[in-house]
């Protein structure tokens, strides 16, 4: 406002000296004289005049609480806009806190169902070798994990323990290669094994030709193999294939657990393998 003040003093000063006649005739107008020639000339001269020193002065005040008004508006949308980023994050939280929540919700229930010992863990690392499909998990012999355990989610079987240190353990994933699971079909009952294939799905091996196997059945853990209880979940028969000859039939079996999201998993022990683990340990 000061700045606008002494850019246009000397308008401001001309104003206000033609303003003295007008202020001399308004004085006069109110004692009833009729104005003359030189008060309209002074009329005629100071009105446009007042009038832009009026919008002059109106223009600037509009203008200072216009800026004023702006950054305010601007500051209120950078606040606002801080409160959604922090918003948004807090959604994102909750979100995968709830998510988190439910996987271990699950996990607990079902602990209740399995057999033996349990004892929860979460992956920690991925192997990078090919050679051996394996992951770690945060729990090892100090919280009760040995060699040769089962290592399972909610949905179904995920590997076996083949290494442990006092806090981590390494599990080598049903679809290594070298895994070997003993399977039957919930339905028939038929019996065969699970072969891990390195990637995709898993393999259906000694399934005799005469068994009954459709493309859909149920495939769970038979319990021979002395890693996993039976019951457990393996996955689900595709691309079954009979032979006319041979004994054998084959078919894919797709896995029910992803192994490339494992988040979360349950270490269990079968009865009879933890007391062959325990008379292991007692004799060493």
């Amino acid at each position: 406002m000061l700045s606008l003040l002494k850019r246009y003093r000397q308008l401001l000063l001309v104003s206000a000296l033609l303003l003295v006649p007008l202020v001399a005739f308004l004085a006069s107008g109110r004692r009833g004289r009729e104005p003359n020639f030189v008060d309209r000339a002074v009329i005629s001269l100071t009105s446009p005049l007042q009038s832009a020193l009026n919008w002059i002065i109106d223009g600037g005040v509009g203008l200072v609480n216009g800026y004023v008004d702006l950054r305010g508006v601007r500051r209120e949308n950078d606040a606002l806009r801080l409160e959604n980023m922090q918003l948004r994050a807090a959604v994102q939280s909750l979100g995968e806190a709830r998510t988190e929540n439910e996987r271990l919700r699950q996990l607990l229930g079902y602990t209740e169902a399995v057999p033996g010992p349990e004892i929860p863990a979460r992956v920690v690392g991925v192997n990078p070798v090919a050679k051996l499909l394996s992951v770690r998990i945060s729990s090892g012999e100090r919280q009760g994990v040995f060699e040769g355990m089962s290592v399972v989610t909610p949905d179904g079987i995920v590997g076996r323990v083949i290494r442990t240190t006092g806090h981590y353990a390494d599990v080598a994933l049903v679809t290594d290669p070298q895994s070997r699971v003993g399977v039957r079909v919930q339905r028939s009952r038929a019996r065969g094994t699970a072969a891990g294939s390195g990637s995709g799905p898993l393999l259906l091996e000694n399934m005799l030709r005469t068994e009954d196997v459709e493309n859909g059945d149920l495939i769970i853990t038979s319990g021979t193999d002395g890693v996993y209880p039976p019951g457990m979940v393996v996955g689900r028969v595709t691309n079954l294939e009979k032979k006319e000859h041979g004994m054998f039939q084959g078919a894919d079996i797709v896995p029910a657990v992803d192994t490339t999201k494992l988040e979360e998993v349950l270490v269990v022990g079968s009865p009879y393998g933890v007391a062959a683990q325990a008379v292991e340990g007692g004799t060493r």
